[in-house]
Order: structure tokens, then C-alpha cells, then sequence
């Protein structure tokens, strides 16, 4: 029996957890099975994707179907059973309920594969597949990778693991609130598998845990055993912020920069729109954590909120936003709440006036308290905040806006007036875009000045040589020479006299007024001064160039 195993991922470097597990259940229920993997990703041709999959020699397909590709898969389902209407389909994943009924050679698996019964194989083999069959929760589960992986169908990709099953919370617009109980491996088999695939020295370790440290003393056993392993593998855990013990940010505080990555889900800071969703968390607790993650400086922090939950409002969405924004993450997404089926939100969504896409990924449209065109202008608002912001570009920006205690929502209010005047979202978002605008919003403030040479700061240190010529002032020529009259023959950890010309040549520098200085932190007086670029690296989550005050 030959079975192709199919999803479409997101990009081409990701990859799918469940198509590894369901090879390993197909050739442990039916040994000498052959069975290959497809993986093309949402944006590959319709047509050259169907072409691939109907010219291939397999006695059924399998299909994993998430929000993201349901759409896609649900076409190429239609199209199969049009020419290729003996061969069975068998659909499993999150969304695959959704697509039940589509031809009738189309079945459908409820749950986790390792909980399917015999039966199912059974059938399989004998060519009698029922449309449906549903798997028992809770049955074990272990790594499905084998060596041999990470050079095939896993490579160059990040690596999914799990190390547990369930949620503790049952927020009510996810899907993990449908099934009780969390499943958590045993620690030492954990370690086992995880040693295992950090011998192939992946990029990155995904782990899928849907809340990682809901135990506090597991997570913090499972950290000290990657820390351990310094093989240049990062770790990318979802995590609760107010389950932190004061043990845990004592190892943390000893963890180097570019090892673990936190996904952080606030999704809203307000108790109402919290209780309508059954959210439970500490905001208080939460925020205290999460501005102590951000002065370790070592771990990337990726802080979500969600537009459009039931309740929430445009004063209380501004409520969150501005106080996510204080906090400092180093990523802040603002996703389009998805209502979908099977949740308890979606069965309540007529009661909270929710109108939503009625195909995948079943994005808000409007809410009782968000009309639709309230929610298009916030959507665009998180599309600026998502541009602007989640970089490396204009961090000195940002903190001179919470500095002066300026409301970052009104902010962004108006900077996305200015990139709607200035073609923003027809154009591509590059790093010349983004500072042509910003300026473009400094022209009509009376901090203007202060506000350009923080951009200019910012340009340089991000490895540019030389700024825009919307931002330059003294040419860079000029500067030189000023520094080659000024600067001794000897500078102690710069250059001697035999390099002084080279160090010249190849340097950034840049003069800055006292006010500009003080708020990037390079002095604590009103003298104005000139900052040189060096090649190094600043320490941390977000690199820049060291910059020094000569």
C-alpha cells in the first residue's frame, strides 16, 4: 500500500508536526506501507500544487487541515474527487470537521492519531473507509522524528515539539478549550527526545505546548536542560506571564541572549473583555513579569493582543495597547480575533453581535462594540504597529516617546494618518519607507528637531554608512575632515597613528545636540558632541551597532 501524507504550510520553512506522527502510525498498524510526505506551502500556483498531487501514484491521500490552509484544501478535495474520483481522502487536523462531506470518499478523523482505533487501518486497507471515525484523548504520544528526517523532509526547517497536550485555561475562542485536561510527558522521556533532535542541530525548536509553563517546576526543569546543551539551537515557547516562581527568573537571569523566545499571550488587558471570553490572568502580576523578562535583555519577548474580542471597546483596545506598549516587548502583533468553529465563542457569537468571515481563518468583521468600519481602521493600526515598530529600526524613538510620557496609541493614531497620506500600505515597507514617513510626521511637531536626530541615530546604528537624504544634514565628507582635525593620533581602544586614516575611512559618525545625547544615553549634560558607528555588535535581544561619544 502506498499513502501520500499532505499539508500546506504557511511558509517553506516551516514544517507539520502531525503529518511525522501520522507516518509512524501508518507503517507501525500496517507494516511495508510506503509512505511519502508532501509539504507546499499557501502561496505555490493552485493549478501546479493539484497537478503534483493527482499525478502521484498513492492508494489515498492524507490531508492535515488547519485554519490557515483549510481553504486551499477544501479546493483541491473538490478537484480531486472530479479526476480522481476511486482514490480515498482522508482529512485530519483542527479543521478538518469543517470539511467533512465535501465528496464521498472523503473521512474524516476527530482527534489525535495515536487515539484511532484498529478498526481504521483495518478498513483503510480493505478499501471501506466510514466518513468519520473519532480517537480517545489522552493516549500517549512521543517524538515522531527519526534521524533520517532532519536531512529529508526536515530540512532547513524549524523543528515542532511537544512536551504536553491541553490547556489549563479555556478561553472560549480557542480550541483547546473544547477538550479537559493537560497530557504532560515525563520529563525524562522529554529530555531523551529532545537530546535526540539537538543532535541534528536544527535552527529552531518550536515548542507547540499550548501553555509550556502552566507547571512552573517542569518548565524550569526542561529550560536548565536545553540551557545546558549549547549546541546554537533557539527554543520558542508559549508561555503565561503571571506563571513565573522567583526561582525561574533566577535561572533566566543566566541564560544568554538568542537562546529562548517567549510568545506572551495578554490578548487584552481589560477584566470585562477578559470575563467574556473566560480568560483567566493576573494583569497586574502579568505586566510586573513581563517588564522583568524585558530588563534581563536575553530573551525575545512577542506579546500578542487580540481585535475584536466580546466587550472590548475602543477605549479599553487603546487601554491594552498602551500599556503593552509601556511594557517594552520587543514584538507586539495585534491579530484579528478568529471565531471558530467548534468553540465556545462561536456558538455565542450571535449573542455578542460578532459577524465574522465564513471561510477560514474566520477573521471579525464586526461586534456589538466595534462596527465594521472601526475594526478596518484599528486593523490598519495594528498593520502600522506591526511595520513600525516590530524591528530593529527605531528603538530610541519608542523610548523617548514613553520618556515624555506621550500616549503611544495616539501616537500611532497619527502616524498611520501620515503613511495613509503617504501611499504606505500600496507601497513595500522598507526600512527608507518607514523613516521618510516618520519624518514626514516630525515636520509637523515642535519637538522636530529632536525627533530627526533620533532617527538619524537610529539609521546609523542599524549598520547603514550613511543616512537618507531626507535625513542627511552635514555631509559625510565634512564630518570626516571635522574628525580628522580633532581626533589625537592615538585613541586607546579605537586606533593608533598607523590605522587612524583607515578607522576614519571606514566609520560612521554622526554630531548630536546635549538633549539628543541625554535621551539615547550617551551623556547626562547640554553639550552636543559626535557619536561614532563601530562594526561591533551591542549585547542583547535587539542588535545594533555600538555607538561611543568621542
Amino acid at each position: 500500500m502506498h499513502y501520500h501524507l499532505i499539508t500546506l504550510n504557511c511558509r517553506y520553512s516551516h514544517s507539520c508536526l502531525a503529518l511525522f506522527y501520522l507516518r509512524n502510525e501508518l507503517e507501525r498498524h500496517l507494516p511495508g506501507c510506503r509512505v511519502d510526505m508532501s509539504q507546499p506551502t499557501i502561496n505555490d500556483p493552485y493549478y501546479d500544487t493539484l497537478l503534483r498531487i493527482s499525478g502521484n501514484e498513492a492508494e489515498a491521500l492524507f490531508f492535515s487541515v488547519y485554519i490557515w490552509n483549510g481553504a486551499y484544501i477544501s479546493r483541491l478535495v473538490r478537484d480531486l474527487a472530479r479526476v480522481r474520483p476511486d482514490l480515498p481522502i482522508i482529512l485530519g487536523g483542527p479543521q478538518a470537521p469543517v470539511l467533512a462531506g465535501l465528496t464521498d470518499r472523503c473521512t474524516v478523523i476527530h482527534g489525535e492519531i495515536e487515539g484511532v482505533a484498529d478498526s481504521f487501518y483495518t478498513d483503510l486497507q480493505q478499501g471501506r473507509l466510514r466518513p468519520a471515525y473519532r480517537a480517545v484523548s489522552g493516549r500517549p504520544f512521543f517524538s515522531p522524528y527519526r534521524p533520517q528526517d532532519f536531512a529529508g523532509p526536515l530540512a532547513n526547517r524549524l523543528i515542532y515539539y511537544e512536551s504536553s497536550r491541553g490547556c489549563p485555561f479555556f478561553c472560549s475562542y480557542c480550541l483547546s478549550s473544547v477538550k479537559h485536561g493537560v497530557f504532560h510527558k515525563k520529563i525524562e522521556t522529554v529530555q531523551q527526545e529532545l537530546a535526540a533532535i539537538l543532535e541534528q542541530r536544527p535552527v529552531l525548536i518550536k515548542f507547540v505546548d499550548r501553555t509550556f509553563n502552566d507547571d512552573p517546576h517542569r518548565a524550569l526543569a526542561i529550560w536548565r536542560f536545553l540551557a545546558a546543551r549549547p549546541v546554537g539551537t533557539r527554543f520558542h515557547f508559549e508561555i503565561a506571564p503571571d506563571r513565573f516562581t522567583g526561582e525561574m527568573f533566577a535561572f533566566l537571569a543566566t541564560v544568554p541572549p538568542d537562546l529562548f523566545q517567549f510568545e506572551i499571550g495578554i490578548q487584552s488587558t481589560d477584566p470585562e473583555t477578559l470575563a467574556a471570553v473566560n480568560r483567566k490572568m493576573d494583569v497586574e502580576l502579568a505586566a510586573a513579569n513581563i517588564r522583568r523578562l524585558v530588563r534581563l535583555d536575553s530573551i525575545h519577548l512577542h506579546v500578542d493582543l487580540i481585535l475584536g474580542l466580546p466587550r472590548d471597546t475602543v477605549v479599553s483596545f487603546r487601554r491594552s495597547f498602551n500599556r503593552v506598549f509601556e511594557l517594552e516587548p520587543h514584538h507586539i502583533q495585534m491579530g484579528q480575533l478568529k471565531v471558530l468553529p467548534g468553540t465556545a465563542l462561536g456558538n455565542e457569537a450571535e449573542n455578542f453581535g460578532i459577524i465574522y468571515c465564513q471561510q477560514p481563518p474566520y477573521e471579525v468583521l464586526a461586534t456589538r462594540w466595534l462596527d465594521h468600519r472601526t475594526i478596518g481602521h484599528l486593523h490598519a493600526f495594528g498593520e502600522c504597529v506591526e511595520a513600525f515598530y516590530n524591528n530593529r529600526f527605531f528603538r530610541s524613538l519608542w523610548r523617548y516617546i514613553l520618556n515624555r510620557r506621550e500616549e503611544p496609541f495616539l501616537f500611532f493614531q497619527e502616524l498611520l494618518a501620515t503613511a495613509k497620506e503617504q501611499g504606505f500600505f500600496e507601497l513595500a515597507h522598507t526600512p527608507e519607507l518607514l523613516t521618510r514617513i516618520l519624518c514626514e510626521l516630525a515636520a509637523g511637531r515642535p519637538d522636530r528637531e529632536l525627533l530627526l536626530e533620533l532617527l538619524r541615530y537610529d539609521w546609523l546604528r542599524c549598520g547603514h554608512r550613511l543616512p537618507p537624504r531626507y535625513l542627511a544634514t552635514t555631509p559625510a565628507s565634512d564630518i570626516r575632515a571635522e574628525m580628522r582635525q580633532k581626533l589625537p593620533q592615538n585613541y586607546p581602544g579605537l586606533f593608533s597613528y598607523r590605522d587612524r586614516d583607515e578607522f576614519l575611512k571606514q566609520r560612521s559618525f554622526l554630531r548630536l545636540s546635549g538633549a539628543a545625547l541625554r535621551e539615547i544615553g550617551l551623556s547626562s549634560d547640554d553639550r552636543a558632541g559626535t557619536v561614532c558607528f563601530l562594526p561591533e555588535q551591542t549585547a542583547g535581544v535587539i542588535k545594533h551597532s555600538r555607538a561611543i561619544l568621542l
